[in-house]
């Protein structure tokens, strides 16, 4: 079993250190907060097996980049939804135990949080000791801190129940990093096996194929199948004009993605997305779910409908729901319930409608969003799985037709060139 050497504080604020022999590091934490102390720094022993030591971090490919092109990548990049799941979560560990805000922010600059630079945690500590409020301090740090984050955070002060509000918080990203997860590793597999398959066959046109070419050339392009002589003429096309290929697909990927930064075409993108067979049903319950997960979590921590509502405008990455979100806040700041503006959208199914609608009639919203967020999120794991089931079958078919067509166009033209042979011996 491995083992973590840790570094950690008594309630006196004595510093303590010592070896745990534990699962994993997690496990670690959770034993040094049940000695009653404080953890600081908790890191695979030195002694521990190198495996062990692989196995408690992921893989980063930037753990091969040179050190300060690496700490520069670090210090640039958004932390994750799971960092910072982490560090609300140690953060809040840290204040329930009963230390004050800029001890526990102190702790946090030794605590190892992946995706969060400790400067970070530091400039916390001295922005609350000059007598700001956290949610100011955080707001200063709008890469790190979303407009979600900061909002929560200064309704959890403005409560008094910030412990409660930061294991919430938590507790939201945390679930929204294993609904990414999900989606990223249902694309995965056919990411995959198309680039695969796309290398495979440019390999046969540029490699292999020109080979088999010499072998045709005494059996002449008129008595060649039709099927070969079209696997010829896109060979050729590889060999000769491949760096036309590559600049038609720079040219169509820039002005793809000059359309994309319009206002026009980031609509048109995300309707086709909502409406693509099979990924369409997907992406539509990933989106309700998020739609309704995140105003769920706004108000029960104590946000106002309508800041709750102009947050997850800005939170939601379609502009189809964008737009539906701000004409809803719209008609909510004029005086209307949010199930009707929700309804006259006719982007939101009627079944989130409803149970809006319930939950507005009983007084309570957000229990009913929260509803409406696990129905969707059940909803779209049943959806990935179903998705996988049809896309591997597909892919299967796609590449036996594709493998199929090599195969013909090759086998052709050999039986063609047989055929030659043996006519001309017929002939002698």
């Amino acid at each position: 079993m491995p083992q973590f050497s840790y570094k950690a504080r008594k309630r006196s604020g004595e510093l303590v250190e010592g070896i745990l022999e534990v699962a994993d590091r997690p496990a670690a934490v959770a034993q040094i907060e049940r000695l009653g102390l404080f953890p600081v720094a908790v890191d695979t022993a030195k002694g521990a097996p190198a495996g062990d030591k692989r196995s408690a971090r992921a893989f980063d490919w930037r753990s091969f980049l040179p050190p300060t092109l690496r700490e520069h990548f670090e210090q640039q990049r958004k932390p994750k939804l799971q960092e910072l799941a982490t560090f609300t979560q140690q953060l809040a560990n840290l204040l329930q135990a009963g230390m004050p805000l800029s001890t526990a922010l102190n702790s946090m600059t030794y605590l190892e949080t992946k995706g969060i630079p400790s400067d970070v945690s530091r400039q916390l500590k001295q922005e609350v000791s000059e007598g700001r409020g956290l949610s100011d301090a955080m707001a200063k740090q709008p890469r790190i801190f979303s407009d979600l984050y900061v909002n929560m955070v200064k309704a959890g002060e403005s409560s008094g129940a910030l412990v409660d509000v930061l294991r919430r918080m938590a507790d939201h990203f945390e679930k929204f990093a294993q609904v990414q997860a999900k989606f990223t590793s249902a694309l995965i597999y056919p990411a995959l096996v198309c680039c695969v398959g796309v290398g495979m066959i440019v390999f046969f046109l540029t490699v292999m194929l020109p080979k088999f070419m010499s072998l045709f050339g005494d059996v002449g392009f008129k008595r060649l199948p039709m099927m070969t002589v079209i696997l010829i003429n896109i060979s050729d096309a590889f060999k000769h004009y491949w760096w036309l290929i590559l600049g038609i697909i720079l040219v169509l990927v820039i002005l793809f993605k000059r359309f994309q930064g319009t206002a026009t075409g980031r609509r048109k993108i995300d309707e086709w997305k909502m409406k693509a067979p099979l990924l369409g049903r997907v992406i539509s319950l990933n989106l309700y779910g998020q739609f309704a997960r995140t105003l769920c979590t706004l108000l029960q921590n104590g946000v106002p409908m309508l800041t709750a509502l102009k947050i997850t405008e800005q939170v939601i990455p379609n502009s189809i729901i964008k737009e539906a979100t701000a004409r809803t806040r719209e008609a909510v700041t004029d005086g209307k319930s949010l199930a009707q503006p929700l309804a006259a959208s006719k982007v939101f199914p009627r079944l989130m409608v409803d149970l809006v609608k319930i939950g507005e009639e009983t007084g309570n919203v957000a229990d009913a969003l929260n509803n409406v967020a696990q129905t969707y999120e059940n909803e779209l794991n049943i959806a990935l799985r179903v998705m996988m089931n049809l896309i591997e079958p597909v892919l299967i078919i796609a590449m036996a037709a594709g493998v199929g067509f090599l195969l013909v166009a090759v086998l052709g033209a050999m039986f063609s060139m047989i055929s030659s042979i043996g006519t001309g011996m017929g002939g002698n």
